[in-house]
């Protein structure tokens, strides 16, 4: 990896190179691979399944690659500065497309979450969710140096505002799971351990009352605590995949339940793995997770900047909290929850959005660059 570039190298690229953490490159990079492996057994038949040609899904998801590689790169050759802008102007700009899916969304069991773009649909909550990260790090940092400035108050209002769409679409899931977020930020920025208990607080409270105001909710809920009320077949079908599957797994495309199991592309693509390519892929993909998270918050162990620290701390958080979501559903170790598995799930919007976070976090831990990267 060290000779693509000549050390003396004083180009923009040739400088970016040698700042940049190639270990977490080569380790996203891994898990695209390992999607797109996934996605030509799982996808075929998926499409089959709605009568669509068999490699529709895989053509879909090879478009959307080079455009997340290239958003990748282009965020991870910016300054500091620039994400801060670009997280104010995306965060507004997705921030109204969420808001516009509860008039002319498009309904999915219920729920109003994706606009029709020409050929393509997107999911704009997907997009907010990195935005509002650094959004809420850049004005937790701006009141740490000026007290008179209300930032706290600032990301509280723009977190609330976010909630209220998600929650009228409904999206319970990713509400709990930004609500999370960012109140890890809010910790880390130096908040009295008091305000937190509240925040916690405040937090189960409204994670029961939704057990109670919205039934799909409930269900889920139910069916988790007790299989027998209710209709478990994808989680059955799963943990079949699973026992299938092994050590070693049955081999690349001779897994069986992916035939009958609805979201094996995209919710249930890790037993999709479990049963083609056993227990040694799926303990190698949690490695490569782990890996990712634990060398990204290392990178900020002797970071004295509280900007970029909440920001890669909480897109760091985002990726892991995500991935182990989906994994324990697909385990059954939790209710299930629409959630997909960073860069390996079908998702367009879903791997644009977190391209938009990793490209966020090398700009942002890139190396020897001096601190006139870190202004407005």
């Amino acid at each position: 990896m060290d000779t693509a570039f000549a050390r003396t190298d004083k180009s923009v690229l040739g400088n970016w190179w040698w700042t940049v953490d190639r270990w977490l490159l080569v380790s996203w990079g891994s898990l695209i691979i390992i999607g797109m492996v996934l996605m030509l057994s799982a996808g075929p038949p998926a499409a089959n399944r709605i009568g669509v040609e068999s490699y529709h899904f895989v053509m879909k998801q090879v478009l959307f690659i080079p455009l997340a590689l290239t958003v990748i790169f282009s965020l991870a050759l910016l300054p500091p500065k620039w994400i801060k802008r670009i997280a104010v102007i995306g965060f507004l700009f997705f921030l109204i497309l969420t808001f516009l899916t509860l008039f002319i969304g498009i309904e999915n069991n219920g729920a109003r979450r994706w606009l029709k773009i020409a050929s393509f649909s997107i999911q704009p909550s997907e997009f907010v969710k990195p935005f509002l990260i650094v959004f809420s790090a850049w004005m937790y940092s701006l009141q740490k140096n000026n007290e008179r400035f209300f930032g706290n108050v600032i990301t509280m209002f723009c977190l609330l505002l976010f909630c209220g769409v998600l929650l009228a679409q409904p999206d319970i899931g990713m509400t709990m799971l930004i609500v999370s977020v960012w109140s890890i930020q809010y910790f880390i920025s130096g908040v009295s351990i008091y305000f937190v208990i509240v925040i916690v607080s405040i937090g189960i409270a409204v994670s029961i009352s939704s057990y109670f105001f919205f039934p799909h909710v409930a269900s889920r809920i139910d069916r988790f605590l007790d299989p027998s009320s209710g209709d478990t077949y994808q989680v059955k079908q799963s943990i079949l995949a699973f026992n299938n599957g092994g050590l070693l797994g049955r081999g690349p495309g001779e897994g069986r339940v992916k035939e009958t199991l609805p979201d094996a592309h995209t919710d249930f693509i890790f037993a999709v793995a479990g049963e083609e390519f056993g227990l040694l892929l799926c303990i190698s993909i949690i490695i490569l997770f782990s890996f990712i998270i634990l060398r990204t918050l290392m990178k900020i162990i002797y970071e004295e900047n509280i900007f970029i620290v909440l920001s890669v701390c909480g897109l760091s958080v985002q990726f892991a909290l995500q991935a182990s979501i989906n994994m324990a559903s697909s385990l059954n170790m939790i209710p299930t929850k629409g959630m997909t598995l960073p860069f390996i799930s079908y998702g367009g919007s879903s791997l644009l959005a977190l391209s938009i976070g990793m490209g966020m976090i090398l700009s942002l831990t890139r190396r020897g660059q001096n601190d006139e990267r870190i202004g407005v």
